[in-house]
């Protein structure tokens, strides 16, 4: 149970890492075209690893042999979640996009049922379904309504958000592969978005300090130290609550852009962060039972009524 909660730790240190995503790529200033910046974040990931590699002494060429389910689990959802969702993005309005790919945290709650040893709890389908709501609120406050014309849009969006409900479960099923081997999806994922903007995008290079600044951020948090917690973390921590949890992400990044006075607290804000926080602390609320004390009686008494004990005279 120690390991479990440790690991279950680890994984929310990615929470706090992608809470800062708003932030930091608001320091890009949207210049860099988004599969160039995959490119470029991902890249910055796997040099993160090297590093950890480099300090051990190894060269990681040890943990690119993984089975095929491995790579298909891990390629798949750290590079097929990002091009749906930058191509829903191109489809569909940005809010509503972001609204359905937000259903990823309430689905790793119901998939994660599906494993072994698993089952769901009311607990947490009630907290995920509060945190769901003041998402939705946070993020839905400039939603213009769906409409029938986006209708592909909202499709590739959902498909983000079961990609990544996958991934996060179906790692599961891979938890022996080590996270030093996350190093290798993330260069995977960095050259396949090298092909999609040689196909797609023109070229844009930072311009300044606080662009690069915004680019480095962004490699070393929420897409590269956070990629790794998270993959321990679905491994071998508590998957319904950290998907739970997951729904703290853009209240955190509403919080720092006012805190950096990139936005203006709110009535809005304060309903979504009660219901985000409660919604967490529904599905991580332990219920204790009443220990019950079974007294055994003496053991005078317990050999004179136990019937094994009794003569057949």
């Amino acid at each position: 149970m120690a390991m479990r909660n440790t690991a279950t730790l680890i994984g929310s240190i990615s929470i706090l890492l992608w809470g800062t995503l708003a932030l930091l790529t608001k320091l890009t200033e949207g210049a860099i075209p988004e599969f160039q910046l995959m490119v470029m974040t991902f890249g910055i990931a796997f040099l993160l690893m090297a590093g950890r590699w480099w300090r051990r002494g190894e060269s990681g060429l040890v943990y690119l042999r993984q089975a095929p389910l491995a790579w298909l689990i891990g390629v798949g959802g750290l590079f097929g979640y990002h091009f749906c969702y930058f191509k829903a993005m191109t489809l569909a309005p940005a809010v509503e996009v972001s609204l359905l790919a937000y259903l990823w945290p309430l689905l790793i709650v119901l998939l994660s049922s599906l494993l072994p040893g698993e089952r769901l709890l009311a607990r947490h389908l009630v907290g995920a379904v509060l945190a769901l709501a003041g998402c939705w609120l946070l993020v839905g406050k400039n939603a213009t309504g769906f409409a029938w014309h986006s209708l592909p849009g909202y499709l590739i969006a959902l498909a983000c958000a079961l990609i990544w409900s996958s991934y996060s479960v179906l790692s599961r099923l891979v938890r022996s592969v080590p996270t030093d081997a996350v190093g290798w999806f993330c260069l995977t994922t960095a050259l396949l978005a090298l092909g999609s903007h040689w196909l797609w995008e023109a070229t844009v290079w930072p311009q300044n300090l606080t662009q690069w600044l915004g680019v480095i951020g962004l490699g070393l948090g929420p897409v590269g130290i956070a990629f790794f917690t998270w993959d321990h973390g679905v491994k071998h921590g508590n998957l319904p609550l950290l998907g739970t949890l997951a729904y703290s992400a853009p209240l955190i990044s509403v919080v720092l852009l006012v805190l950096a006075g990139e936005a203006e607290p709110s009535t809005t804000l304060l309903i979504a962060s009660l219901a985000i926080v409660g919604g967490s602390l529904v599905a991580g609320w332990q219920w204790k039972r009443p220990r019950i004390n079974v007294q055994s009686p003496p053991k005078g008494k317990q050999a004179a009524t136990d019937p094994a004990t009794q003569s057949n005279d």
